[in-house]
């Protein structure tokens, strides 16, 4: 490739926000900020498990981080998008956007 050719947006995707669950935490993340595993998995329409593992590959990536804490007795579990997961969103979103041409 020349200095005059440009790469391939696509080249530019993050892999770790390819997969449509992991795709639709980090939008509904990037939107709130921080929400409860509950309010992901509703929103999202995924189960307890494979919310759980898509969770735990964008907290080793360092997208999201999550929160343990108790409610009086109960368990609550809340996920955080970090400033790095913001800044892989948004180029993320921006490789996509050039893709289909609108940018």
């Amino acid at each position: 490739m020349t200095v005059t050719e440009k790469a391939h947006p696509r080249h530019r995707l993050d892999e770790h926000l390819q997969n449509p669950v992991r795709f639709s935490i980090m939008a509904a993340l990037a939107r709130a900020g921080t929400l409860g595993f509950r309010e992901v998995r509703d929103a999202i329409e995924v189960t307890d498990s494979a919310l759980s593992k898509q969770v735990a590959l964008l907290e080793a990536a360092e997208y999201v981080s999550v929160g343990k804490a108790f409610v009086g007795k109960m368990p609550r579990t809340s996920l955080t998008l970090t400033r790095q997961g913001r800044l892989a969103w948004k180029a993320h979103l921006a490789a996509l956007t050039e893709i289909a041409g609108q940018g």
